[in-house]
């Protein structure tokens, strides 16, 4: 149920920010050297427990209102829905003008919006169910999770000669989580309409952690079962495999291992013969495009003219790309 009309966005600088900040204190801004168009807007920012990828859409963020005049304020990361609920409603005690939030749990959306107190809350990175959102009220800003997965998974297919079957070794992210089965069934149905026979020789969960998928994945080799690739829902995952492909004297490059959201390890990654493609899912531009679409909500009651919105005005959609040895320096 997609329905774009994605124009490319601005790459965001992104700033190194404390990972763990007390309520409402990691930091404001009036303006200071950007555009004022923001001026006199008020953000809350909440977010969950923080990794590499959750910490670049905050940076993301907090960049985004300074260069825009915005005051954004930062909760507390967050390791409970209780506690998310807990901060969002003191949030709307205190005047703010819209929320950015990232969810403990998509599920609790509806909760959250009723803890918000009537103010606009726009999601990021864990992206609740449609029947939760509402145009200019409560939307969802991020990157189709779908065009990820397809994107992995054609790169595999290529790179290896476009075969007819194929045994993948895929790391899927937490259980549940909306990115984690959107990129694992966007995969899965890539192959599906090309043809091919898939053998899932390992699908399971490495709940988006490094040393987790290095661990399984050398218990998987241990099966001895055969695989063609590893594909993995994100680049921590994918780096794991690779770790343990060279602790055990492997070749990373004798298979495809490819991530997701082109972080600087993973590009480094690339460049240096471990993993072999990734998908940027731009944090900063996500960011960004968060307060942009809080401006226009704040300032002008409806986001129908912000970059990526959709026609039915629920989500502002940030494009992935594609990225190999022939581009991963750019995202260095």
């Amino acid at each position: 149920m997609r329905k774009t009309n994605i124009k490319k966005l601005f790459a965001c600088l992104l700033t190194s920010i404390l990972l763990a900040v007390a309520i409402m204190g990691c930091g404001s801004s009036s303006g200071g050297g950007g555009s004022t168009s923001g001026g006199g807007v008020k953000v809350y920012f909440s977010t969950i427990t923080l990794d590499n990828f959750k910490t670049l859409v905050m940076n993301g963020v907090i960049d985004a209102g300074a260069k825009n005049g915005v005051t954004v304020d930062c909760g507390e990361p967050c390791d409970t829905v209780d506690a998310q609920v807990a901060q969002i409603s003191q949030a709307a005690k205190s005047g703010y003008d819209v929320i950015i939030c990232n969810p403990v749990n998509a599920d609790t959306a509806l909760q959250l919006e009723v803890a918000a107190g009537g103010i606009p809350i726009l999601f990021t990175n864990t992206e609740p169910d449609a029947a939760y959102l509402k145009a200019d009220k409560y939307m969802y800003v991020g990157s189709y999770e779908v065009d990820a997965g397809m994107m992995q998974a054609e790169y595999v297919w290529n790179k290896l000669g476009k075969p007819s079957s194929i045994n993948i070794c895929l790391f899927s992210g937490q259980p549940g989580h909306p990115a984690a089965l959107g990129r694992t069934k966007a995969v899965k149905k890539y192959f599906k309409q090309q043809g091919v026979n898939v053998n899932f020789a390992f699908n399971d969960t490495a709940y988006w952690n490094t040393q987790k998928a290095c661990d399984e994945f050398k218990l998987f080799l241990k099966t001895n079962q055969p695989y063609d690739c590893v594909i993995c829902n994100n680049d921590d995952m994918a780096l794991g495999v690779v770790q343990a492909m060279q602790e055990l004297g492997m070749d990373p490059q004798a298979v495809p291992v490819v991530g997701v959201d082109a972080t600087v390890a993973g590009c480094e990654s690339i460049l240096a013969n471990g993993m072999q493609f990734t998908v940027l899912q731009d944090a900063g531009a996500q960011g960004a495009a968060c307060v942009e679409t809080a401006i226009a909500i704040a300032k002008k009651g409806t986001a129908a003219d912000v970059t990526g919105v959709t026609s039915d005005g629920l989500y502002v959609w940030v494009p992935f790309s594609p990225v190999d040895k022939s581009n991963a320096a750019n995202y260095k």
